[in-house]
């Protein structure tokens, strides 16, 4: 019997080749759109652009001789994805709707469908990212490893998935650059070959965030204010630690900042529009060199500002996670309290992977990087690997 696969067609190149691929692989496959989104009042412009995708897909489904089919998600999207991002905005955090729609989407309502309705054996998807099996102490271990392609590299979109979820999962592009990706698409005659990347939310389409997230957080004005570089607050002297614990609460401990501390220099439409270490949007200028976002206080709803992208306000050493928010995609990894482990970390997606040690205390999971990091965002998800593969991760806390 042929193993089914149901591929995420989502009206892109990389879903179409994927699908092209695994057909070409001997698979049965199925292609399904995703549709998420209905409120067609946030997009730039008055074009549909999931019907414009959905088309796509059919239309590279029916060059390949795949059925298809269409699963509307857009109830599940607005709880899972929109609310949690309403949510995390108005606490003057940063989500990652990418992470988030894969953690809660793709591979959990989608996958459940998949392997249910459609008694499929594996779900694929067009990430640029690898996976493979290792056997340890008799149980096998699905390991999550980055795409070949290093400008294209997807895995830290997926740092959230489970073994269960990895166990059922193919990504078939993950060996192949973006121009060998497009070549296949052209030498076979699939309409999405030249088409543009997508820069919209997840299966949303061409969203401007703003004026999404004005859709629930109203605009609401308040100061914007620079802190100069060389304000005390910068030259605090390093207290003396009786734990290692004590020390990283204080390295990955954000700094605060107080309206009297710096000066206005222009007013700003609602704090919880930006996040740290953002540059446009601020629309302030006459500053020597260009200001950066360092902090916002959505409870007093001001934002704090530095010049350069190299104010010392923008970098911190270290990291914490919450202790309930640590996902560990290797299990057999997971450090106990008072552990240790050397890994490479990214704070962002397509940051160069950066050197750190992890360390696990009672007060959750601690991150120190060899070098100080620009813009540590709370909200976002910090990802850690041991040479080319996705160990673990979490949301930022602070």
């Amino acid at each position: 019997m042929k193993k089914r696969v149901v591929v995420g067609l989502s009206g892109g190149v990389d879903s179409s080749v994927a699908a092209y691929l695994l057909k070409e692989q001997g698979y049965e496959v199925i292609g399904l759109f995703m549709k998420n989104w209905h409120d067609d009042s946030v997009t730039i412009s008055d074009e549909c652009p999931w019907l414009e995708d959905s088309n796509d897909a059919l239309l590279v489904a029916e060059k390949l001789g795949i059925p298809f089919q269409t699963v509307d998600l857009s109830e599940e999207y607005k709880e899972r994805i929109v609310d949690y991002m309403f949510n995390e905005y108005e606490k003057g955090r940063t989500p990652n709707p990418d992470v988030l729609c894969n953690r809660e989407i793709k591979f959990d309502v989608f996958l459940k469908i998949a392997l249910g309705d459609l008694q499929a054996d594996f779900v694929a998807t067009g990430h640029y990212c690898q996976k493979d099996v290792i056997q340890q102490n008799g149980k096998e271990i699905h390991r999550l490893l980055a795409g070949e392609d290093q400008n294209k590299d997807q895995s830290y979109f997926l740092c959230q998935l489970s073994q269960e979820q990895l166990s059922k999962s193919i990504f078939p592009i993950g060996g192949l650059t973006k121009p060998e990706v497009r070549k296949i698409a052209a030498d076979n005659g699939l309409i999405t070959a030249e088409k543009k990347d997508s820069q919209g939310l997840c299966f949303i389409g061409k969203v401007k965030l703003p004026d999404f997230l004005q859709q629930q957080l109203r605009p609401k004005q308040g100061n914007i204010i620079e802190i100069s570089e060389n304000n005390s607050v910068y030259q605090k002297v390093e207290p003396e630690f009786k734990t290692n614990e004590e020390r990283l609460a204080f390295l990955s401990q954000p700094l605060k900042y107080e309206e009297n501390m710096g000066k206005k220099v222009g007013e700003h439409r609602g704090a919880h529009y930006f996040t740290i270490g953002q540059r446009k949007g601020l629309q302030v200028g006459g500053t020597p060199e260009p200001l950066f976002v360092i902090d916002t206080d959505v409870k007093n709803n001001i934002i704090y500002t530095g010049q350069s992208n190299q104010h010392p306000g923008l970098f911190r050493k270290a990291l914490r996670i919450n202790p309930d928010e640590i996902h560990w995609i290797r299990e057999d990894l997971r450090l106990s309290n008072g552990e240790k482990l050397e890994v490479m970390a990214r704070i962002r997606y397509r940051q160069p992977l950066q050197k750190a040690i992890l360390y696990q205390y009672e007060s959750g999971l601690y991150a120190e990087f060899e070098t100080a990091q620009s813009a540590i965002t709370p909200g976002q998800f910090a990802a850690f690997y041991i040479h080319n593969e996705l160990i673990s991760s979490g949301a930022i806390s602070e």
